[in-house]
This record gives structure tokens, sequence and C-alpha cells, in this order.
């Protein structure tokens, strides 16, 4: 083990695939002891995976987190097993798309619900345990989409989720401080995931999002891991209230 994350206890969620696969595997390579989940009840492989790599991780699925007690259950768990959490990274998330003069209501509240209090409810049920800990990282997923619209792509409801996560991030950022808490986003641009491989398939879809980057391909799940695993190290000990983009230079272009 490298060891950037020696020592420390890292939630991570929504672990079964994608970006919080991903972190699963970089997280527990650096020496963390990892505490992952999933609304699937298959998510367990990645625990397995990590098992196969020397790492250790447990991990609790099925589990809804967009409800308080998914949350409790989670942090419950992660004490059980370590005693103490140092690191929430909330990757885990779902959006609903639809253009303005389809959003309605039921659409829209979905959203907020699996994207802003599926965060509250976590950080919620771990901020007096990070307290206890003398501090440690919130990570909390963002996107591009909160600092820019789409002609292309129905956001409303997701840019509208994703800038409250932005948001609330920088207040947990200001009363955390005073605990030693640091709070972050990042904010993943075009990154291959479930949700955007079907738009990938459209014909000309890849191209036309490449052409809006400075880095002329797709993003992986690892490019926001890296970003992850920086800002759940001490490397990144002077940075809080912060956004990082994690999107080829979209938002530069």
């Amino acid at each position: 083990m490298a060891g950037r994350l020696a020592g420390k206890v890292a939630i991570i969620t929504g672990t079964g695939s994608g970006m919080g696969r991903a972190a699963a595997l970089m997280f527990a390579r650096e020496g963390a002891k990892v505490v992952g989940c999933d609304i699937n009840p298959a998510a367990g492989a990645t625990a397995d995976a990590v098992a196969a790599a020397g790492g250790e991780m447990v991990s609790l699925q099925p589990l809804d987190l967009s409800v308080a007690e998914g949350a409790d259950r989670l942090v419950a768990f992660a004490l059980e097993h370590y005693g103490r959490i140092d690191v929430v990274y909330n990757n885990a998330a779902m959006a609903y798309f639809a253009f303005v003069a389809d959003m309605d209501y039921a659409t829209f509240n979905r959203t907020q619900v699996e994207e802003v209090d599926i965060i509250f409810h976590l950080c919620r049920a771990a901020w007096p345990h990070l307290i206890a800990a003398g501090g440690g990282s919130i990570i909390n997923t963002a996107s591009t989409a909160a600092k820019k619209g789409s002609t292309g792509q129905g956001m409303l409801a997701h840019s509208a989720a994703k800038g409250a996560v932005t948001a609330m991030t920088r207040q947990y950022a200001c009363e955390g401080g005073a605990y030693g808490i640091r709070a972050n986003t990042i904010s993943p641009g075009m990154i291959r995931s479930a949700q955007t491989e079907p738009l990938m398939r459209q014909q000309g879809w890849t191209e036309r999002a490449i052409a809006r980057q400075l880095v002329k391909r797709i993003g992986e799940p690892e490019d926001v891991a890296a970003a992850a695993l920086f800002l759940a190290s001490d490397e990144s000990a002077f940075i809080t209230g912060a956004d990082i983009a994690v999107d080829g230079g979209g938002m530069a272009n």
C-alpha cells in the first residue's frame, strides 16, 4: 500500500459501479479502510475486488441513502467495523432529465431527493463522528451543470440540485472549520458512467461532447476518483470550500 490514506476510514457511497467503484479501489490501494454502499444488491462485488487486490473494505447493500434511516445505518455500520470516520465521499446520486416544457414536479422533486437529500442525510449522520475524530474531509459530488446550462439536454432539475450541493458544501466548510472538518466539491464533466453510456451510443453525441473540451476524450471514472483521493488525503489540508472541475477543460472553453 502506497499509504496516502493510511489509517483513514473512508465512507464512499455508490461503490457498485463507475466513479464509486473506482474510488473504492483507489482509496483502498492507498491504505484507507473503505466503507462502501449501493442501492444495487449486487454491489458487494467491489468489496471482493478490493480484497483480491490486498485492500480492506466492507460494504452495505442494498441501501437507500435518500432517507435518513439509510444514512444512519451506514454510519452505524462504519463505526461497528472501524470505530471512527475520517472521510465522507458522497458519490451516489441519480438525476432525471426533461426539458422545461415536459418537466413535472414529481420528476423535479425526485431529482432533489436523490441528489440533495442524499447528501444532507449522510452528512447529518456522520457530522458528530467527524468531530469526534478530530476533523476529516467531506467530498460532495456536484457537476459542471451547476454553473452552466445546456441547449441539448433538459437539465433543469439536475442543474438546480447540483447548484444546491455546491452551495451547501460551502456552508459545511464554514461550520466545519472550527472542528477541523474540510468540505469540498468535485464537479465532473462528461464522464463514462451508466447514465452517460446511452448518450454516448447516439450518433455524433460523443464527438460533439469532446469538441467542447480542451482534453479530447471522454473522462473515465478514475479521473474523478483521483481528485477525490487528493481531497481525502492530507495533501489537501489547506483546501476547503473549494470546487474542483474534472471536465477536460470544458468550463474553461
